[in-house]
């Protein structure tokens, strides 16, 4: 992973470009830790050799995994960054490219970077924290 930031200020702006092999959401997670965003939005253009997106059931309250186990173009990677228990996380949703034209999208689980990952991470002073909701099964923003 290589990042600049590319505006200074409490809206700091981060170019941040992952390569070939790594993993977009353990590298992203571990971006935002390291420089302690805790209001982000994310986006992303790029390409995977694999990935696992989700679909949510709310019966089960867990992810559906879907895998794409072949190259896939990232057409769009969408999300933001706020504080959970465990620190800043990433919840980015994904729709991918295959070759025969059609797509997968969902919850963006892992993705291996082939060749390039571009990602604008664009922070604010503000902090977003995630609350677990149990009625629910997930950790939500919770605005205040």
């Amino acid at each position: 992973m290589k990042w600049q930031q590319v505006q200074e200020g409490p809206s700091a702006v981060y170019v941040v470009v992952l390569g070939p092999g790594e993993d977009a959401v353990a590298e992203l997670t571990a971006f935002a830790r390291e420089r302690s965003l805790g209001a982000s939005q994310v986006t992303a253009v790029g390409a995977f050799s694999e990935a696992v997106v989700g679909w949510f059931d709310r019966r089960a309250e867990d992810y559906r995994r879907i895998p794409v186990a072949e190259q896939c173009e990232v057409l769009s990677l969408l999300g933001d960054i706020a504080v959970a228990d465990d620190g800043p996380t990433p919840h980015l949703h994904a729709v991918l490219g295959l070759s025969d034209g059609t797509t997968r999208g969902g919850h963006l689980l892992s993705g291996r970077v082939w060749p390039t990952l571009e990602v604008v991470v664009r922070d604010s002073p503000a902090e977003l924290v995630k609350t677990y909701r149990p009625d629910i099964g997930l950790a939500l923003i919770d605005p205040g």
